[in-house]
Formats: structure tokens, C-alpha cells, sequence
């Protein structure tokens, strides 16, 4: 069984990484549909409609090309590489849209910055 470690992740739209990461999650749903008919002892559903969602934290970096991409109802294309982008390595790709964007700090910490995307089209699966 092969393992991965966290910190060998990397998000980038287009040939540019997002700089300062510190996490990521990705969620690809699927909704299903109810076919239970009467007499059924038991619901039935279908397979419907699938999407995505993700979120992304990072340190605060007012000068990295992907952090500024991330503006409120911004599309963007996200390519996650959960295992870093060598040859090989599986990773998700799909359009977003930037659904929310939080910046905070404290006075014993660096600024952090939280990004939210639903998906806009289909989460791709593939090898780099």
C-alpha cells in the first residue's frame, strides 16, 4: 500500500503553484436520486448529478501570481497535485469558481488567507 506525505501537495492554475499552502481538501459529491415505487420494502436510488467543492489555506503572500487569482466569483482551473507533480503522479483538475475568500491574523501569528471554489465543471482524474 503506498502512503503519501501531506506536505508533497502542490495546487497550480496553469504552470504557476500556489505559494505559502498549508492545506487543501477537496470534495467530489454525488447526488442521487430516489427510484423506489410502490410496494418497495426497501428505497432504491440512482446515481444524479456529481460536483465539487475545495478549500485552500495559506500564509497571506500579496505578491504570488495564484493567491491574487483568487478573487470573489473569479473562474479559475485548478490542477491539484496531492502527491507533488513528478511524472506519474495522479492529479485532479477541474473549473472553479472563487466562492469565498477570508484573510486573519493574531498578534502571535503570521496572516493566513482561506479560499473556497465550487466546481464548474467536472473534477478530472489523470496522471501527470
Amino acid at each position: 500500500m503506498a502512503v503519501q506525505k501531506g506536505n508533497a501537495g502542490i495546487i497550480k492554475i496553469g504552470s504557476n503553484a500556489l505559494g505559502e499552502m498549508r492545506s487543501y481538501s477537496i470534495e467530489h459529491n454525488s447526488d442521487t436520486i430516489e427510484s423506489s415505487s410502490m410496494g418497495s420494502t426497501f428505497k432504491t436510488y440512482e446515481t444524479g448529478l456529481t460536483d465539487f467543492t475545495a478549500s485552500i489555506d495559506a500564509y497571506w503572500d500579496e505578491d504570488d501570481t495564484v493567491q491574487n487569482a483568487f478573487t470573489a466569483g473569479a473562474e479559475v482551473t485548478l490542477i491539484f497535485f496531492p502527491e507533488g507533480d513528478a511524472t506519474g503522479a495522479t492529479r485532479y483538475t477541474g473549473t472553479a469558481i472563487v466562492t469565498g475568500i477570508s484573510r486573519s491574523a493574531s498578534f502571535d501569528g503570521l496572516v493566513e488567507c482561506s479560499f473556497s471554489v465550487q466546481g464548474k465543471s467536472a473534477l478530472q482524474t489523470t496522471t501527470s
